[in-house]
């Protein structure tokens, strides 16, 4: 097959790359970058250098695939995180409606489902009914849980305060996910042949409280009493105000907190679990968690 990906040579686009090599696609890697040109081409791939937010860039690179991975590349310069989403997905759902490919895999987030109150996620569900009006395509949206790299935004808190302060925490279930274990579902899908329409597959990896997560992760970097505690979103807002980050990205990250400590995020998925989790656990992470944390 002949397979699109962006997310350039991310964590989770370089190994589903480097998965679908191996079983012999021809792959073509978008990114913005020129200098990931030379290292695209060492996997044995196509590197197309461009930007998402050119849609006629985005139809000519994907006009002969038989299948595309779309993701919303990560962009806190832009304040305003749901429209940013709704310009890329834009951008897909008119390229795949002209250059005529059949298959899509789209990496979207657990929290999907709801249109409104939870933060940057709402941008996640406008991209996937963008891509359920089209047309004979078969389309695939990956929710991933909590991507455990998440995580590390915490350490310099945990260094400072040693303690996590969240307007989610203690008893509230987060699911977890690693971008290799989204790599191979993302790898699985865009090999299968679908009826065209949209379905939804979840996937994730662990399951954990934020107070399980934390004693995990406290003894993996020797603080074994490390306690992830729930604050009040007014105090959340503030300790993020303080931290210099703007108030709309602010107030995004208090909506989506607040989602999953509500139980709003999880709703959907708590109805249409995988069927078989991912293989990298809490523990796991824990080691990668140490591994950066002591080097910081």
């Amino acid at each position: 097959m002949n397979i699109v990906l962006t997310g350039s040579l991310g964590n989770i686009s370089k190994p589903l790359a480097i998965q679908l090599i191996a079983k012999g696609h021809s792959i073509t890697i978008i990114s913005s970058k020129a200098n990931k040109q030379k290292e695209i081409e060492a996997l044995s791939a196509t590197a197309s250098i461009g930007s998402l937010e050119n849609a006629d860039f985005l139809i000519a690179t994907i006009k002969n695939a038989d299948a595309v991975y779309c993701m919303i590349p990560p962009n806190f310069a832009e304040l305003n995180q749901v429209a940013y989403y709704k310009r890329i997905g834009s951008n897909y759902a008119q390229a795949i409606e002209q250059s005529g490919v059949k298959r899509v895999v789209h990496l979207s987030s657990w929290g999907a489902h709801l249109d409104k109150g939870t933060g940057i996620i709402v941008g996640s569900h406008n991209v996937e009914v963008m891509l359920n009006k089209l047309s004979n395509v078969a389309v695939t949206h990956l929710r991933a849980g909590s991507i455990f790299y998440n995580l590390f935004g915490f350490i310099r808190e945990i260094k400072n305060a040693g303690v996590i302060h969240k307007n989610y925490g203690g008893n509230d279930k987060i699911v977890w996910v690693h971008t290799s274990d989204i790599a191979a579902a993302a790898a699985e899908e865009l090999q299968k042949t679908r009826a065209t329409g949209s379905n939804v597959r979840y996937v994730a990896s662990d399951e954990k409280t934020a107070s399980e997560t934390a004693k995990i992760i406290g003894n993996a970097i020797g603080k074994p009493d490390l306690q992830w505690l729930l604050i009040t979103d007014a105090k959340a807002k503030e300790g993020m105000i303080k931290s210099g980050l703007p108030a709309s990205i602010v107030a995004d990250l208090i909506d989506l907190n607040a989602s999953i400590h509500s139980g709003a995020m999880g709703e959907d998925y708590e109805l249409n679990k995988p069927v078989t989790m991912g293989k990298i656990k809490v523990e796991d992470f824990a080691k990668e968690f140490a591994a950066v944390y002591n080097q910081q």
